[in-house]
């Protein structure tokens, strides 16, 4: 695998520091993720109005997966994204973030980003396959995003990466290079009183996206479900569904 095969594609916007694109990886067997088809990103609550003029005339995003709570989204907003392409809310915990949220009283957070990435799989099963059911039937450039672009939104493409047959390598990869904007992520995240509190709260490693966390969750994956496919089946992610996924997104 040669560098080249390997860099994110980085759609550089004044009002957020992680969209990418999530396409141009090669998969294990010599095909490529489709570049133009989907996204990955941060909060797009401050796009400019030369951001949003870009992704309308350049990316022609129509297609918007909020990952984030209603609690994140009534305390950071939606910003005026929402004027210009279709917003799906798909919060994968609906209120567990947030400035004024609660975790229930028996529960324990995991000892690393890793194994909170694991976690999600149960805990928000339902909203990661509707979130990846929606990918398979959007005929237009999608975004999916949280807040850091890092976390959430990093489970959502290891997955769909997976799922499309790219190896681990890239995929950990993929997920690295949130370190290049990672200060400016966590400078903007820590300014907000929605998450000044839930990220000290996180296990270490929340501030940086190391990639020993990815690698950490995929191999918890196999683990516990022998492989992508069999997290999809379970899970209810059919074959069928899979299928639409290679058919719009691998060339």
């Amino acid at each position: 695998m040669t560098e080249k095969e390997v860099l994110a594609s980085w759609v550089e916007l004044e009002g957020c520091y992680n969209f990418r694109d999530l396409g141009g990886y090669l998969t294990a067997d010599g095909r490529r993720f489709r570049t133009g088809r989907v996204f990955r990103s941060d909060g797009l609550q401050l796009l400019t109005p030369a951001d949003l003029a870009k992704l309308k005339g350049e990316v022609g995003l129509a297609e918007v997966i909020d990952l984030r709570s209603s609690l994140e989204v009534e305390e950071a907003g939606v910003g005026p994204i929402a004027d210009q392409a279709t917003l799906h809310a798909v919060p994968l915990f609906p209120e567990a973030q947030g400035s004024r949220a609660q975790p229930p009283a028996d529960f324990q957070m995991p000892s690393d980003m890793g194994e909170l990435y694991h976690l999600m799989l149960v805990a928000a099963q339902k909203p990661i396959v509707r979130v990846v059911r929606l990918l398979a039937e959007f005929d237009n450039p999608a975004v999916f995003h949280c807040a850091a672009g890092k976390d959430r939104t990093g489970v959502i493409s290891a997955l769909l990466l997976s799922l499309l047959g790219v190896p681990d390598e890239t995929i950990i990869l993929d997920y690295a290079f949130s370190r290049q904007n990672i200060d400016l992520i966590n400078a903007r995240l820590d300014s907000m009183g929605t998450y000044q509190k839930l990220m000290h709260d996180l296990p270490e490693g929340a501030y940086d996206a190391d990639p020993a966390c990815m690698e950490k969750f995929l191999a918890k994956l196999r683990e516990t479900y022998g492989s992508v496919e069999g997290w999809a089946e379970k899970s209810g992610v059919d074959q069928a569904t899979r299928d639409r996924l290679a058919a719009r997104l691998l060339d």
